[in-house]
């Protein structure tokens, strides 16, 4: 009976509501139709740009465009959309169209603008602009919305951070920037990363060492077997390899590596009350090591 009852209530819903759309027959409207209902993402883009031009929910209308042109391989002309647009947003929409953004260019390949757009967001948190000044925001994912707190978005964002050095190559400055995230909000996700950084330093024994915390299911995540079947891989790959002399290489890097952390901003790992007056010393510690690499 009370299936039958469940399935009268879905007949006599609205048919916006059946199908997650917003309620009215605007440009904007007309667009979720067609992505959703109708299922045609370039019919779906041409209508975004008509509610765009329409001044019709704009920040949605622009950061819904940008994602259905990322599904479509057309990344490149989403980015630039954005960068066109975003001034009709309003201000709470920017930190929204920045991690669409962010997606944009790792999608692109271009790393050096994820560089610096992750870096704003780090100075924003540090100047207690990011979350419009609140200390958690209302985040949604698979349909489901959650709390995340300042902490677990500073460690998120180092963390993609931490990703684009390695893609530079740049596996001292995304070492840093992991061994930060993981003093913040600790996951086996960013264990996984930062052990294949030493790795790629040949510094063995450490990556070891961070694996085990993984396996031995010490840190959040390690009981997704995802990350579990993903360490156990990179723990095979060290034991076929049989560094020369890795002991004294670990111990001689440790000491360079040592005042690279130190550098850091502490404060971070401590104080979650954002402070304007400061800086992230993190910023001008990756510049130097991206000086001294160029060297």
């Amino acid at each position: 009976m009370s299936d039958g009852k469940k399935g009268d209530q879905n007949s006599e819903a609205p048919f916006h509501v059946v199908h997650k759309l917003p309620a009215g027959d605007s440009p904007y409207v007309r667009a979720k139709h067609v992505q959703l209902v109708q299922k045609d993402p370039e019919a779906a883009i041409v209508l975004f740009w008509k509610a765009i031009n329409a001044g019709d929910r704009v920040d949605s209308a622009l950061k819904d465009m940008a994602v259905v042109m990322k599904q479509q391989d057309r990344a490149e002309e989403a980015i630039e959309a954005i960068r066109s647009f975003r001034d009709r947003c309003s201000k709470q929409a920017q930190e929204s169209l920045d991690n669409v953004l962010i997606d944009l260019y790792k999608k692109c390949g271009r790393v050096e603008e994820q560089i610096e757009l992750l870096k704003q967001k780090l100075r924003m948190i540090n100047e207690g602009e990011a979350f419009n000044g609140k200390a958690t925001k209302t985040a949604r994912s698979h349909g489901k919305k959650f709390q995340v707190t300042i902490r677990q978005e500073t460690s998120r964002i180092l963390g993609n951070l931490g990703w684009a050095y390695m893609q530079q190559q740049n596996h001292k400055a995304a070492e840093a920037v992991y061994r930060k995230a993981q003093m913040i909000d600790p996951d086996a996700n960013k264990a996984c990363n930062l052990s294949l950084c030493l790795m790629n330093q040949s510094r063995h024994s450490e990556a070891r060492l961070v694996l085990q915390q993984v396996l031995n299911a010490k840190l959040v995540g390690s009981d997704d077997p995802k990350s579990t079947k993903r360490a156990q891989e990179l723990m095979a790959q060290l034991e076929q390899s049989q560094p020369r002399s890795t002991q004294f290489l670990a111990a001689n890097e440790r000491i360079e590596d040592a005042s690279i952390i130190e550098g850091l901003d502490h404060s971070m790992m401590n104080q979650w009350s954002p402070l304007r007056s400061r800086r992230l010393p993190i910023f001008e510690e990756i510049s130097q090591f991206r000086d001294q690499l160029a060297c």
